[in-house]
């Protein structure tokens, strides 16, 4: 039997397992042909932003069903963000002590109870399903760059693309579809909100191989062996890399959800029709879709990604200046421009992740950190920009105040993008 590299043996140790040899066998099999692995990380992926996509084209009615202010509405959209902080933080132990496959499997199946918690009539049901969400797609947004590192050393760039290209996707389909399945269902945007739950269902069904394999199939007792290397988790918050790549994270996470939160809303402000803006939003995230694939992919051919921090935040900046002079009669346009500078940006954030990691337990430790931050950070934007907005009572201060946002994350982008290892 080949002896396993040291990536496998420190992963090994960050799981606080070894997996028996039946197990060990079946993974290498597994890997070598990976249809179940790789359906399973893409009906995940399309897990990853679908819950919080469904709300922004029905937040009008889900504000008016509760008579909640803008600030009250954008915490819809804010509570699952600050869990997605809070719940990054949980992962690494849970992988340690249920292993990775297992935490995912059980993250869609938490996925999919709180889309329906999210529906029930009640505003307290309806915030803590939040909850259960943002806790969900944390586990999932955590584990999976520590998969790929770990299955897929030799192709982290192209799997990251591929992920990420689902996740957007996921999103895309989502956003277009929330309104017609609204009026399909009677106008019930309940209806709406919970059909996404069999999205994460038959993901949850698709990784139940990966847990079974992970077990050996047999129910085979692993053994605990010690672990190494526990200083590394210390050394990536006191690495000044670390948080270089976390705040670029952060800051990318903040404006995308702001648009996820408020774009309609901006444009039905404007007297676009509410049909009309979820269609623009839809593009805004098919055309994430582009950058999300394309962008990992050429950072992965750069020792230095410098000049694809500037291009993605320079679109972003120019799309969000175009909401603020003319939101309406230029929507299709800023759409197309954010959109590749969004799908880029966060393709990019994860992509460095991996690039800056120098092994599969690095990358798990640095995309906690990088996530649990990150999105702590991002969460304050959809409810700083609705109270911002409630405050002046127009767009023009807020989506200046993200102009800014786009400012500094230039500046973190391009220190993490240096050719450098956490």
């Amino acid at each position: 039997m080949a002896r396993p590299d040291s990536d496998q043996l420190l992963l090994d140790a960050e799981a606080d397992v070894r997996p028996s040899p039946r197990a060990a066998a079946a993974r290498r099999a597994l890997t070598a042909h990976p249809v179940l692995l790789l359906a399973g990380i893409v009906l995940a992926s399309l897990n990853m932003r679908a819950a919080l996509a469904s709300v922004s084209p029905l937040a009008g009615e889900i504000g008016a069903a509760f008579g909640l202010s803008s600030t009250a509405t954008s915490l819809v959209t804010s509570v699952p963000v600050l869990f997605l902080g809070l719940g990054a933080l949980v992962a690494p132990r849970l992988a340690r002590r249920l292993g990775t496959e297992r935490v995912l499997c059980g993250a869609l199946v938490l996925l999919a109870a709180g889309i329906l918690v999210r529906v029930w009539p009640s505003v307290y049901a309806l915030y803590g399903g939040g909850v259960l969400v943002g806790t969900a797609i944390a586990l999932l947004n955590v584990l999976m760059p520590g998969l790929i590192k770990r299955d897929f050393p030799d192709r982290a760039a192209s799997m990251t693309s591929l992920y990420t290209g689902s996740m957007i996707a996921g999103a895309t389909v989502v956003a277009a579809a929330s309104v017609p399945l609204e009026r399909a269902f009677g106008g019930s945007w309940q209806a709406s909100l919970a059909f996404w739950s069999l999205l994460a269902a038959v993901a949850a069904v698709a990784w139940l191989p990966q847990v079974l394999i992970a077990r050996g199939r047999t129910g085979h007792e692993v053994r605990r062996v010690p672990e190494v290397g526990r200083t590394t988790g210390r050394a990536v918050w006191r690495s000044a890399l670390a948080w270089q790549v976390t705040l670029f994270m952060g800051l990318q996470s903040l404006w995308s959800y702001v648009l996820i939160a408020w774009m309609p809303v901006i444009l039905t402000d404007q007297g676009m029709s509410r049909s009309t803006a979820g269609v623009v939003f839809a593009f805004n995230n098919l055309v994430q879709v582009a950058g999300a694939f394309l962008v990992p992919l050429l950072a992965g051919r750069m020792r230095g990604q410098r000049p694809l921090v500037a291009l993605v935040t320079s679109l972003v900046a120019a799309g969000y200046a175009g909401l603020m002079v003319a939101p309406v009669s230029g929507a299709w346009l800023w759409a197309a421009i954010l959109g590749v500078g969004q799908g880029g940006a966060v393709g990019l954030a994860l992509t460095l992740i991996v690039l800056r990691s120098g092994d599969a337990v690095t990358a798990s430790r640095l995309s906690g950190m990088a996530q649990t931050v990150g999105y702590l950070l991002a969460a304050a934007g959809p409810l700083a920009a609705g109270a911002v907005h409630e405050a002046t009572g127009g767009w023009t201060v807020p989506i200046a105040l993200v102009l800014c946002v786009c400012a500094a994350a230039l500046v973190v982008g391009l220190l993490a993008a240096r050719d450098r290892k956490v």
